[in-house]
């Protein structure tokens, strides 16, 4: 090999994309330049990889250096910029199991090769200009997506959905800033004056737009991330009940005895497209031994965690003092209350229950008929979002939100500034500055440090 061969394919990373285990195909993926002249050599069918066209499947067999073979594949290369990365790649689809796969992956490495990092091959595809840095976030999203409705948010965000309303507001805040900087910076030249009524106008109306992609942005992280629900009350009030109600089998274990659950349950359901991260924490009481301690320890930090509660209240029994106490914690709390066992008959006057936590919206209902369960779930989401429903338009990361956030502080101090008719250079430092969060967002300033964060979140492979 020459030496102008090894400097060619010294940055081809390769790694194996699908899943590790017994399964139908895995996928060997590789990208760089001279993706397809390093798997030429170790592949054998027809003619060999090299003469055939881009995007044309090659059958044939896998060579290892002694010529035998190592399994039976389908090969393939990509021209660039036609590719996921947006660079010449290859891929090697070989029978799945551990074995084949690393064994085709180890001989791409032996032919100069290096293995990828995590989200290597996307952050080529952003480095190369295929996608920008909110395009690639979302391929986490599509991956991850926990419900269809945060898989529909993920791949409109994939095509560009939340990239094109974020360019077109900072087009409007770029036009912004160059018409007051031109008017302050040459006031000699017949450059027309900004008429402040307009101005102020126009950066009220920026500023409802980005309001907009701010609670859109908030409702998408609740889609990619679903919404922590911590159901908590004192012991044998029926939230392991409630628990296996909202699954529709039983998770928790459920008997008569108080203190059942000792430790903290998680698993997710899917309402109205919102994944719901639900969590049947133990009952909090003075704990009778070392395990139930620890049981409340952890349904404590589960509770503090979590986006909202549910207070679980036994509806067939007077309110106690341990509910009381539940109660005084919760004060300062997002949360909502459930009055259960419904089909019994109830002790528990619902306006009773709210009067220990003001404000807080009760729904009776029952875990074993399921009686106000879709209400519950209903309000769940409606005390966290602001709506029954979630907008799939956009599925946001947390990094994302924070920077639209920061944005629209950044742009209200600003039109504040400007009404005022002081500090106009501190009032375009300002709108630079949210021009710089939603320039971050798309990947316009990103620096190593920040692309090294988002992508160490994906698997190696993709």
């Amino acid at each position: 090999m020459g030496e102008g061969s090894c400097s060619l394919r010294k940055d081809i990373i390769a790694a194996i994309s699908t899943a590790w285990g017994e399964s139908g195909i895995a996928i060997v993926r590789l990208s760089g330049s001279g993706s397809r002249d390093l798997v030429d050599p170790i592949f054998r069918g027809g003619e060999g990889l090299g003469p055939s066209p881009p995007r044309l499947m090659k059958h044939g067999f896998i060579l290892d250096a002694d010529g035998e073979p190592v399994d039976e594949v389908l090969a393939v290369w990509f021209k660039g910029p036609y590719s996921y990365t947006g660079e010449e790649a290859a891929e090697i689809h070989c029978h799945g199991g551990t074995v084949a796969a690393r064994k085709c992956l180890e001989l791409c490495l032996r032919g100069g090769a290096r293995m990828a990092r995590p989200g290597e091959f996307t952050r080529r595809a952003f480095l190369n200009g295929r996608i920008d840095l909110a395009e690639a976030e979302s391929v986490l999203g599509v991956i991850r997506a926990r419900s269809d409705g945060a898989l529909k948010a993920a791949a409109k965000c994939l095509q560009g959905r939340l990239s094109d309303r974020l360019r077109s507001i900072l087009e409007e805040l770029t036009d912004l800033s160059a018409a007051a900087e031109a008017s302050m910076d040459h006031p000699d030249e017949n450059i027309p004056e900004v008429s402040t009524q307009i101005y102020l106008q126009r950066l009220s109306e920026v500023a409802r737009r980005m309001r907009d992609l701010l609670s859109a942005a908030r409702s998408g992280r609740f889609l990619r991330e679903g919404i922590g629900v911590a159901i908590s009350g004192r012991p044998n009030v029926g939230k392991s009940s409630l628990m296996n109600a909202f699954l529709e089998e039983s998770r928790s274990i459920v008997t008569s005895m108080p203190g059942t659950t000792r430790d903290v349950i998680e698993e997710v359901i899917s309402h109205k497209g919102v994944p719901l991260r639900l969590t049947d924490t133990a009952g909090i009481r003075d704990p009778r031994d070392l395990a139930e301690e620890e049981g409340v320890r952890r349904s404590l930090e589960a509770m503090k965690e979590a986006d909202i509660r549910i207070w679980v209240i036994d509806g067939s029994e007077p309110i106690t003092a341990d509910d009381r106490r539940i109660a005084a914690s919760l004060q300062d709390s997002c949360c909502v209350i459930a009055v259960n066992k419904s089909d019994l008959p109830l002790s528990v006057d619902p306006g009773e229950a709210k009067e220990l936590l003001p404000g807080r919206e009760v729904r009776v209902v029952s875990a074993v008929t399921g009686q106000g369960l879709d209400e519950l779930k209903d309000l769940i989401v409606l005390s966290v979002s602001g709506s029954t429903t979630v907008d799939e338009d956009v599925n946001s990361t947390e990094r994302q939100l924070e920077e639209i956030r920061e944005a629209l502080a950044l742009l209200e101090e600003a039109e504040g500034a400007f009404a005022s008719g002081v500090g106009l250079d501190a009032a375009l430092d300002l709108l630079a500055g949210s021009r710089g969060c939603l320039s971050r967002i798309l990947g316009l300033s990103a620096d190593e440090d920040l692309l090294d964060r988002i992508f160490s979140n994906f698997c190696i492979g993709k």
